[in-house]
């Protein structure tokens, strides 16, 4: 037997039961192709089910508002995503809700990258092309041998050509998704199971203990450490919050007045009146409520949250920034930073 129908012997006794492999609609698989991008399949799957029984179809996708959609995505990072799921949504919308059926097409869509498109356009769609994701470069890159850097030009052509030579023709959209499982399950990032694997006669970095080494990546993302300090404005049982705008990470979506720096800070209280109109007056205390960390892909966040208490009445200087009583705000779309801080400090009420 040769690597493809080892392969679809395997899937055949091992596949994952998930939601979206009950369907051949392209919405439902174009949805969960984009959510699964971000998370874990567990993780990916609650939120596949919410976004199913919020938007049944993308005509609702599409006709929902962007607040709506962020607040559902929340927790999942890459906000960007979130935004580009829409706009796709209202595109396809105003095709008459009709899906491209073929690779290309899809391509063509806002936030729908080649792997996507490949995915999209094999399983919903039978189109005999080979999708790429990390566990493909990770199945690969092990069995034959691929040195080169995954992240190079020469190491992706070496790949897709590898992925589509032993694409199954006839059933590429099982194959594609036995090579997602396969990698997610088996031949794992750290700790493959090589004693279990069907393949390990053939594979490369297996023969050659190269399973730690490959694949190889050559680019490292820097990471920039950034520090935040976060205002929280309390007056009559209500709590401000603004709406990030421009193209600052979490955009559009709901944070408190923060005041950003590379190096940390000892805000006073005349920082936090900084946010305030003059005929607000009276004076600021600030109360250290906790510090918090938070990893995203290009920073690393320290952010220190302070409650502020005033004098006198709240005016905030940017139309922006409003008072919401604590249901309004929980029900508004904050990132996950946020979303910890909240928790914590509603605890300690």
């Amino acid at each position: 037997m040769n690597f493809t129908s080892i392969l679809s012997s395997w899937y055949q006794e091992n596949k994952r039961d998930l939601p979206w492999r009950n369907s051949k609609d392209p919405y439902q698989i174009w949805l969960s192709e984009i959510l699964l991008q971000q998370t874990r399949v567990d993780q990916g799957t609650s939120y596949f089910h919410k976004f199913i029984e919020t938007f049944p179809t993308v005509q609702d996708l599409a006709q929902a508002s962007e607040e709506e959609i962020l607040k559902l995505w929340q927790g999942l990072g890459y906000y960007s995503r979130a935004r580009n799921l829409h706009a796709c949504a209202k595109i396809i919308h105003a095709n008459g809700n009709i899906f491209p059926n073929n690779r290309i097409g899809l391509l063509a869509l806002k936030g729908v990258g080649p792997y996507t498109s490949a995915a999209i356009a094999s399983i919903a769609f039978n189109e005999p092309v080979a999708a790429v994701d990390g566990n493909v470069n990770r199945v690969i890159s092990r069995y034959f041998g691929v040195t080169d850097a995954i992240d190079s030009r020469e190491g992706k052509a070496k790949i897709e050509v590898l992925a589509n030579e032993v694409l199954d023709q006839s059933h590429p959209g099982d194959h594609n998704q036995a090579m997602m499982d396969f990698g997610a399950t088996l031949c794992t990032p750290s700790s493959p199971n090589c004693s279990s694997c069907p393949l390990v006669q053939g594979c490369y970095a297996f023969a050659n203990e190269k399973t730690q080494s490959l694949p190889y990546k050559a680019g490292k993302t820097k990471v920039t450490p950034v520090h935040f300090d976060y205002f929280v404005f309390i007056a009559d049982s209500k709590v401000a919050a603004n709406r990030r705008t421009g193209n600052a990470i979490w955009k559009n979506m709901y944070a408190f007045p923060c005041v950003e720096t590379t190096n940390g800070s000892n805000p006073k209280p005349v920082d936090a009146l900084e946010f305030l109109h003059s005929t607000s007056n009276g004076q600021a205390t600030l109360k250290h409520i906790c510090q918090l960390k938070h990893l995203l892909s290009h920073r690393s966040i320290t952010a220190d949250f302070w409650e502020v208490t005033v004098a006198g009445k709240l005016e905030f200087r940017d139309d922006n920034t409003q008072l919401y009583t604590e249901d309004q705000f929980e029900k508004l779309p904050v990132p996950r930073l946020i979303e910890k801080f909240w928790h914590i400090y509603k605890q300690g009420q």
